[in-house]
């Protein structure tokens, strides 16, 4: 027996055992074998996808063909597709059902990911073929999406360290290791946090304040953990704002605000202090390595900003009118308190409860009275119509597909002329142990045509608060905008249409892949959306219009809380990674920086660092979270279209957007993309009118920083 035989003889082996090596078999073009997984099957199918995908890759490195298109660029497409495979599941595991035992396969295989990927990154003869297709005079013959495709390979490769000497590729490759295992570390502390720090409410005085279908959620929750007691606020932030909103408890109110804003600040061994006191000298390091000043200035060289300078300017503009704005509302609810008696100073743990009574003081809105009438299954629909008025879909539930968890449903996503099959959409709406917080849009597959058509698969991912069998699911106007929200991120997944994998769907800049989530936010309020789909709870009657004028009139309102929470984090993210390699302690850091802002004493940041997970659970948003602000500037300038023209469902409008921004993934410039949808390049005035701010000069720039002498892309 020949040696390739004796090695693939026990590889073969090893695929027939594991189903995360068998490749996705079944319907719509292959599924996840997600009935078929064990939490054994993670390492050696990674370990196996990784040896595969690294022989392809040395195979295209020592190709003796000239460099081509085809044989450099194209190869690389086409590398990976098990191992990508292999990961999806992984992630999946890793995000929704992060047992201990899951936990135990991150910690070990991690670091071992990240050195494979610089084994991929610094592989000096692959490098030379992407160069030399990238340099090649005879470029300009590819395709557009070809030439950019090359781009973004050449580029990323640079900033990865493709152009170091050998010390320095070493040295890069220690610190990528060192940050996958700090990255690990802060997620799963995190986790715990979430997952094991509850707040019981004892008695039903407890409860007190909190609407029927609140208690109704604690009793729910309680139950679900087998916990005695009235109720159990879980901490997750739909469930603890909630209960900050309405609880008349106030010592309770401070404990639920304490136990949710000092995860991962509890000292012990789950304080993430520590962690990030690892992780930014590192990430300074590696930056320095790759010719950049710091690491800010190094993440933001490869976005639409371009510089720190240009996020920094627009936040800091942003941030004068919004802090001014909170003064305002904080007069307008300690008057509230001095009204009632209360003998009390406002307090972050009292913001959003008198903020509540305030609202419906000066305009007569009760977000309770709203939240009677949206029911997650109705919302739900409302999102499937409007995707079939702007994109042409409709949504069609289907069984025969496995699911990882029971409460996962999935439906097949078509063209509604057509009926062409477009991708499947998998919707994972429940909080539960092992689930990360918050909220969330995964591509299982991406769409491509590189060797024939291959549709998409994408899912949503939501944290509410399961009701009882047969129970609609009420959620807030916010949780309705969030849903919205990252809905608009699986639209753009499942709107795409290109050739390359590497370009599809969200694969855009990390600043602009919010902008097409942030606009479809727009389409909730719309009376087409609230008459069909805001449905009471138990009348079935569509919300009243007076109600809906209402919220409109209130649309402004707390907006100086929403937008210095949200500007806090992205300004202390952004001034952490612009301090190079100072030795930094994080509380102080978070304290101080806050303090010579100007940050309210009645407001915290939306994300403190020690639970940052967007900057230091990897490098997804760090030196990057501004880019939800740099969106919404987009969003709203972009929505304006609409409002200019024939409203939110002029077709003419919609299919630009469709054809210009959600189809194109990455491969347009962003900038460029904007413009042949907008006519011309956003303007911030939409924003500031939006949450009722005056006029300012802010504005995105565009504007590339002049070329530096150093190793980083041409």
């Amino acid at each position: 027996m020949s040696s390739l035989a004796q090695t693939a003889q026990p590889a073969a082996s090893a695929t027939a055992a594991n189903p995360l090596l068998a490749g996705w078999a079944g319907p719509y073009g292959g599924v996840p074998p997600f009935d078929k997984v064990k939490v054994e099957h993670f390492k050696p199918a990674l370990e196996a996808a990784m040896a595969e995908n690294l022989r392809e890759i040395q195979a295209i490195a020592d190709n003796k063909q000239p460099a081509t298109f085809d044989n450099t660029i194209g190869a690389l497409e086409r590398a990976g597709q098990r191992l990508d495979e292999v990961q999806t599941v992984y992630g999946i595991w890793s995000g929704t059902l992060s047992t201990p035992e899951v936990q135990a396969v991150q910690r070990e295989m991690a670091p071992k990911m990240a050195a494979f990927s610089d084994q991929i990154n610094q592989n000096a003869a692959l490098f030379k073929r992407i160069e030399a297709v990238y340099n090649a005079p005879d470029k300009k013959k590819l395709t557009p999406e070809q030439q950019r495709l090359t781009w973004v390979y050449y580029n990323n490769f640079v900033r990865a360290g493709a152009k170091l000497d050998a010390t320095a590729k070493a040295r890069l490759s220690k610190i990528n290791q060192e940050l996958a295992n700090l990255y690990t570390r802060f997620s799963q502390n995190l986790l715990a946090d979430e997952t094991d720090s509850v707040l019981v409410l004892k008695t039903p005085a407890d409860l007190g304040g909190l609407p029927a279908s609140l208690q109704a959620d604690a009793a729910n929750a309680a139950a679900a953990r087998k916990v005695q007691g009235a109720g159990l606020i879980v901490n997750t932030r739909s469930s603890v704002e909630p209960f900050l909103t309405y609880s008349d408890q106030r010592k309770l109110r401070e404990k639920a605000w304490r136990m949710f804003y000092n995860r991962g600040d509890n000292g012990g061994a789950r304080d993430n202090n520590a962690l990030i006191t690892q992780i930014l000298p590192l990430r300074a390091e590696r930056s320095k390595l790759l010719g950049y000043k710091t690491y800010a200035h190094w993440r933001l060289d490869n976005t639409m900003a371009k510089t720190p300078e240009a996020a920094m300017k627009l936040m800091e503009d942003v941030w004068k009118p919004a802090v001014a704005r909170v003064r305002e509302e904080v007069a307008d609810m300690q008057a509230v308190a001095n009204k009632e008696g209360a003998n009390i100073t406002i307090e972050p743990w009292d913001y959003r409860y008198y903020a509540e009574k305030v609202r419906k003081a000066r305009y007569d809105l009760d977000q309770n009275e709203v939240q009677q009438y949206l029911q997650l299954d109705k919302m739900r629909e409302g999102m499937f119509w409007v995707a079939g008025e702007l994109f042409n879909f409709t949504f069609v539930p289907v069984t025969n597909v496995p699911v990882y968890h029971p409460d996962v449903k999935v439906w097949e996503v078509k063209d509604k002329t057509s009926g062409k099959h477009v991708g499947l959409w998998y919707f994972d709406p429940y909080a539960r142990p092992g689930k990360r917080s918050g909220a969330w849009m995964n591509a299982y597959r991406k769409q491509e045509r590189l060797d024939g058509e291959v549709t998409t698969i994408v899912s949503n991912n939501s944290n509410f608060v399961k009701g009882k069998d047969g129970e609609p699911t009420l959620i807030s106007w916010t949780d309705a905008s969030t849903l919205f929200h990252e809905f608009g991120h699986a639209l753009h997944g499942l709107s795409s249409n290109v050739t390359y994998p590497s370009l599809s769907g969200t694969s855009v800049l990390r600043d602009y892949v919010e902008f097409p989530s942030q606009i479809l936010e727009n389409w909730l309020p719309t009376p087409q959306v609230l008459q069909r789909f805001a449905l009471h709870y138990k009348t079935g009657k569509p919300i009243p219009q007076e109600l809906v004028d209402r919220i409109e009139k209130a649309s402004t309102f707390n907006q100086g809380f929403e937008t210095t929470e949200f500007l806090g984090s992205a300004l202390i993210d952004m001034k952490l990674h612009l301090a190079g390699d100072q030795k930094i302690d994080p509380d102080k850091f978070e304290r101080e920086t806050l303090a010579e802002l100007g940050m309210p004493k009645e407001i915290v940041m939306r994300h403190r660092t020690p639970q940052f997970g967007h900057v230091f659970s990897g490098e997804g948003y760090a030196a990057g979270y501004y880019g939800y602000l740099w969106s919404q500037v987009l969003a709203a300038d972009g929505f304006s279209a609409f409002t200019e023209a024939g409203g939110a469902y002029d077709k003419a409008v919609g299919q630009r957007l469709t054809k210009h921004v959600f189809s194109v993934g990455n491969t347009v410039d962003p900038a460029e993309a904007y413009r042949k949808f907008r006519g011309r390049d956003p303007k911030v005035d939409a924003l500031m009118k939006e949450r009722g701010f005056p006029a300012t000069t802010a504005k995105p720039s565009n504007k590339k920083p002049a070329p530096r002498t150093s190793n980083k892309k041409a």
